[in-house]
């Protein structure tokens, strides 16, 4: 009786937080796990752990992405383009959107993400990491082997964009294949221009 009276006095003065005493009680609290401050306190902690666990939106949406996919490919139908892969990357990596048109090839979506990683890892177009490759052989090579395998694959060849805001902030990257090179990057602009947004090449 005498420990359950205890109880409900400790949890009291948890409660109502005396400013004398607190430093006193505050281990009491603690080993009660029941902060001082009461309940008040008790939804400040699970508004924090909520705050925390909530992961930050991605800056370049799905509409966003999938308008950039939709003008990529109608880019293609204009000018006749063999079957293309589209995919679109936020400015962390991670795929948005992807969409391969019928009878691609079925390493197409692969090719088309390292296009699209490779620009955001090195912050330039796909095409630029090529030149770089012509003039830097070994250091695009050993970029090569670290992302073998892996999200950050690269493939140094034209069709990988970066994708910039208003005020010119990288939020993403676009990669096409499927075609030429030279015509890969084509859509890929004619995709980013489509949905408002502007391009790196």
């Amino acid at each position: 009786m005498r420990e359950a009276a205890a109880g409900l006095i400790a949890l009291a003065i948890c409660r109502l937080q005396p400013p004398k005493i607190e430093q006193i009680f505050r281990p009491l609290c603690s080993i009660l796990r029941y902060p001082i401050g009461g309940p008040t306190a008790v939804r400040a902690q699970a508004t924090a752990n909520t705050n925390e666990e909530t992961m930050p939106a991605t800056e370049l949406t799905l509409a966003q992405a999938n308008a950039i996919i939709e003008g990529a490919l109608s880019e293609g139908a204009r000018l006749k383009l063999k079957p293309l892969t589209v995919a679109v990357l936020d400015a962390g990596g991670h795929l948005v959107a992807l969409q391969r048109q019928d009878t691609a090839s079925n390493l197409r979506p692969q090719i088309a993400t390292a296009k699209a990683a490779g620009a955001l890892a090195l912050g330039v177009s796909s095409r630029q990491i090529g030149v770089m490759a012509q003039e830097r052989p070994h250091f695009v090579n050993a970029l090569a082997a670290l992302g073998a395998g892996a999200a950050s694959a690269i493939v140094p060849v034209a069709g990988g964009v970066l994708v910039r805001d208003a005020d010119g902030k990288v939020i993403g990257a676009v990669g096409i294949t499927g075609d030429t090179s030279d015509n890969d990057e084509a859509a890929a602009l004619a995709g980013v221009a489509a949905a408002g947004l502007s391009a790196q090449a």
